[in-house]
């Protein structure tokens, strides 16, 4: 990684540790372009959505070079826990990983194992935009700074094992996704149910327990809710995300 994605990375984590709330913005969109223009707003972290956006490892490189020229952290969702892919993000040169579906320790562990060079980790070694393809090898082979480690927790039996997930060795964040979490619960999209906010709730609270930042998907484009959970605590908050954010404004363009 490049020595801007280094300071930004002990920045976040030092950011994380003091209380701080870190906002990001969330791309479905496969375009540079529109990574860059996000980027030129407050948002302390931008993650490109492999799960659910459209998106291949070759379109990497161009958008952390738009995102990294506003100074700001390239993450990303990979897809389905995938560890080949997870790897080819990291050498593309992503501050880090954001993982889905974290239902036990043992999943999360396999992949922070796999995130790390070794000899703590089993990440593959070689020339890659990370290294600058060799230019930085030597730097790069005895990195210190770890990549960004993020656990979603979307799942009823991710909150049943939150205990454990929580201890992770890695861990730098916990991030609820609330409408696969609600459908485990099988009320999709109901997040006023009592049950719903209960368990959001336990989560909140296990995370502060154990001292790992907590966050959750704010998907209305309304800071009002940003201002709300970051008062409730909640440290990690993507904001938004584009594709919701551009047919908001399509809609209100067509009012007459």
């Amino acid at each position: 990684m490049n020595q801007l994605t280094k300071k930004n990375i002990i920045k976040f984590r030092k950011d994380l540790k003091r209380g701080k709330t870190l906002i990001g913005g969330w791309l479905q969109i496969s375009s540079s372009n529109i990574s860059e223009i996000m980027g030129d707003y407050s948002y302390d972290w931008l993650t490109i959505d492999m799960e659910h956006g459209s998106f291949s490892v070759k379109d990497l490189p161009d958008i952390f070079r738009s995102i990294e020229l506003k100074n700001k952290l390239p993450l990303v969702r990979v897809p389905n826990k995938n560890l080949e892919i997870t790897n080819q993000v990291l050498d593309a040169g992503s501050a880090g990983v954001i993982i889905p579906n974290v239902k036990n320790p043992n999943e999360l562990n396999k992949i922070i194992k796999s995130s790390y060079l070794p000899p703590k980790g089993s990440r593959g070694v070689g020339y890659s935009r990370a290294n600058l393809f060799g230019k930085n090898f030597d730097t790069f082979k005895n990195e210190k700074i770890k990549p960004i480690i993020v656990a979603m927790i979307e799942n009823i039996e991710s909150v049943n094992n939150l205990d454990r997930i929580l201890l992770s060795d890695g861990l730098d964040a916990i991030l609820i996704g609330p409408y696969d979490l609600s459908a485990s619960m099988k009320m999709i999209g109901k997040f006023n149910n009592p049950m719903f906010k209960s368990t959001i709730d336990k989560i909140r609270k296990l995370s502060k327990k154990y001292k790992i930042p907590c966050g959750i998907h704010i998907i209305e484009p309304n800071f009002k809710l940003v201002k709300k959970y970051k008062k409730l605590g909640y440290q990690f908050l993507p904001f938004s995300m584009d594709t919701v954010l551009l047919n908001n404004a399509l809609k209100r363009s067509f009012k007459f």
